[in-house]
């Protein structure tokens, strides 16, 4: 039986030749060089990269630790658009949580990418920018908010929200496309049995 992986795809997406040039772009090979050395630095005590990647979970953590900031921040938003006046200090209140939790959001994510090469750490490079514009347009909404100008503050947390969903999608690459993930190797030897027992079947890949 051919795998899902075999069979070509009908329909072309037009994101696929914008991924193609950002895989190849020298400019995000630049930024690439200039992250590692913030990984270096992050996870330079022995065992903390490990430590970071979720060894000890059986698989990434970063994945998870996404849910926190960005869950928070589309409630946030979603305040913003429908509760109205009264579920303003919610909305703060979660906006702030998530600023918060975006902190080792990131620390995980930068270990996990470390281990990365070739396409998938320029295409990592960019998401990290994605998503540090989000943060940062999300915590100049926390400011504002702070000062009063709330009607600014909204704008700055949908603007923030549309660069975490382009921020989301160069994540999703990384993982279905560039099979990028920490994960214990029992996972990949249960995929291997399963692969030989029905070629095609297995869906778990090791890391490159």
């Amino acid at each position: 039986m051919a795998s899902r992986q075999d069979q070509p795809d009908r329909v072309v997406s037009p994101f696929v030749p914008i991924m193609q040039r950002m895989q190849d772009s020298g400019l995000l090979e630049s930024a690439a060089a200039r992250l590692g050395t913030v990984a270096d630095a992050v996870t330079g005590y022995p065992g903390t990269g490990d430590a970071l990647r979720g060894t000890w979970f059986g698989h990434a953590i970063h994945p998870l630790l996404t849910d926190f900031p960005l869950g928070a921040w589309t409630c946030t938003s979603l305040l913003d658009l429908f509760g109205g006046r009264r579920s303003r200090p919610v909305a703060q209140g979660l906006l702030t949580f998530g600023v918060a939790m975006a902190t080792p959001t990131v620390v995980t994510g930068l270990a996990e990418w470390q281990t990365t090469r070739g396409t998938a750490r320029r295409v990592g490079a960019a998401h990290a920018m994605v998503n540090s514009t989000a943060w940062a347009l999300y915590s100049s909404s926390l400011l504002a908010r702070r000062r009063d100008r709330h009607g600014l503050g909204v704008a700055l947390g949908l603007a923030g929200g549309l660069s975490a969903v382009v921020g989301g999608y160069l994540g999703g690459h990384l993982s279905l496309v560039e099979k990028v993930g920490t994960g214990n190797r029992a996972w990949y030897a249960a995929a291997d049995v399963a692969e030989e027992a029905d070629p095609g079947s297995a869906s778990t890949a090791p890391p490159p």
